[in-house]
């Protein structure tokens, strides 16, 4: 009896292939999202929690020292430039640390990637970032705040870059971390501390003195916020920092960070499960 020949199967098109690359996207969002809070609902209501006590502390804080240094019109909307471009660059960097890498076990299941894996904690991260900034203007609009922003396009850029620049330092801080671990979590952790001083959402760039602005330019969040603030408020202008940086920042960031992986998934994993 003559043996069956086993024709090969097809290919997907580009087009079913990006469908289902999307699903496992949209599949592994939900799952990074019901790992990192348990439920959609409790991870938004984390996060309103954590922009609500830092906004309470920073209010206080400026009762305390006066509020020479702040833009002149609405104070809530100075706060969230602040407050809300800075949890967005360091959940990114915490999102992104904790995907998996090229060492993981989850690795060794078909569908999943590392490429995979960050995207879906990053955009968990921001789903989960963007409805609670939504709830928080929602209700500060309620209660009769002036929420006017001068130009609303003029927010994309800084915004978006707040974020992706976050996932840039994240993928470096992944990469690097397994070569050493105790040596690149520390130096993790003193980064974002640094963040709370560096980011420039206590004193606007155009108000500090150029001899401390050194020590803050190298921070791509300082100019996003800088930006931000220029897009929000119709009487602030500045000079002292530009969109350029944190959009190159970015790029070579993410292309160093890209290099890495590559590395690592070419090396260490090898090294871990014992081949030559």
């Amino acid at each position: 009896m003559a043996s069956k020949t086993k024709i090969p199967s097809k290919p997907p098109s580009l087009f079913f292939g990006t469908l289902g690359f999307l699903d496992l996207i949209y599949q592994s969002i939900v799952r990074e999202v019901r790992t990192q809070s348990g439920s959609a609902t409790f991870g938004i209501l984390k996060e309103v929690g954590q922009i609500t006590m830092f906004m309470a502390f920073f209010y206080v804080l400026y009762i305390f020292m006066g509020r020479s240094v702040a833009i002149r019109g609405d104070f809530m909307m100075y706060l969230l430039t602040g407050i809300v471009l800075m949890l967005t660059h360091m959940r990114a960097i915490g999102s992104v640390r904790s995907a998996s890498n090229a060492t993981s076990a989850i690795m060794q299941h078909a569908p999943m990637t590392v490429i995979l894996s960050i995207l879906a904690n990053a955009l968990a991260g921001l789903y989960l970032q963007f409805v609670a900034v939504a709830f928080v203007v929602l209700v500060l609009w309620i209660f009769g705040m002036n929420l006017e922003v001068d130009r609303p396009s003029g927010l994309v850029l800084p915004v978006f870059f707040s974020w992706a620049s976050g996932i840039s330092i994240g993928l470096l801080f992944m990469v690097a971390t397994p070569l050493a671990p105790g040596f690149f979590n520390a130096f993790g952790s003193m980064y974002l501390r640094l963040q709370m001083i560096t980011s420039g959402k206590f004193i606007p760039a155009a108000y500090m003195p150029s001899a401390l602005v050194v020590y803050f330019a190298w921070n791509p969040l300082f100019h996003t916020i800088d930006q931000a603030r220029q897009a929000t408020f119709i009487n602030y202008s500045s000079d002292v920092t530009s969109m350029s940086y944190p959009i190159w920042f970015t790029v070579v960031a993410l292309l160093l960070g890209l290099m890495g992986e590559f590395w690592s998934r070419k090396n260490l994993s090898k090294s871990k499960h014992g081949l030559k």
